[in-house]
């Protein structure tokens, strides 16, 4: 039996909608604002994606750490919409739907909204790691996007 929910965040930053989305939609550049992720490989394209990815991210349960890997595939990728979807076993799913919009004063507002579905008995793990996981993400990602550092 599987179960999901949904949670969702709010990131205002100073910069254009399509700086955001090309941050946001390049999982490689990801390692540097997500706390759990370790690795990130492009891979070439699975069969609807614009774009996939194979992802290592580091976890812990208690006392144990453990690394995992998923597959991400970037469905839709535009200036104000960007639609992923990650998978993991067993039977792990994670769709993230951001939207973007520019506001006055050269500030771009990103919401984003994330559902995670797992089995019942890893689901409450999962989720609790997805949303401390994201929420970490929302607050570099502002800072980020405002001081913009140079490829590297």
């Amino acid at each position: 039996m599987l179960s999901s929910d949904t949670f969702s965040y709010t990131v205002q930053a100073r910069c254009a909608p399509t700086d955001a989305a090309a941050l946001l939609s390049d999982l490689t550049r990801q390692g540097e604002l997500h706390p759990l992720i370790v690795r990130v490989r492009r891979v070439p394209p699975r069969a609807g994606a614009q774009a996939s990815y194979t992802i290592n991210d580091r976890l812990a349960a208690g006392p144990l750490r453990f690394r995992t890997t998923y597959c991400a595939d970037v469905l839709v990728s535009e200036a104000d919409e960007i639609v992923m979807v990650a998978r993991q076993w067993p039977a792990t799913t994670v769709r993230n739907h951001t939207r973007l919009r520019a506001e006055p004063d050269g500030l771009v507002r990103i919401d984003v909204e994330i559902t995670l579905t797992a089995p019942s008995p890893l689901f409450r793990y999962a989720f609790r790691q997805a949303r401390a996981a994201h929420l970490a993400l929302a607050t570099r990602l502002g800072a980020a996007l405002d001081n913009p550092q140079p490829p590297g």
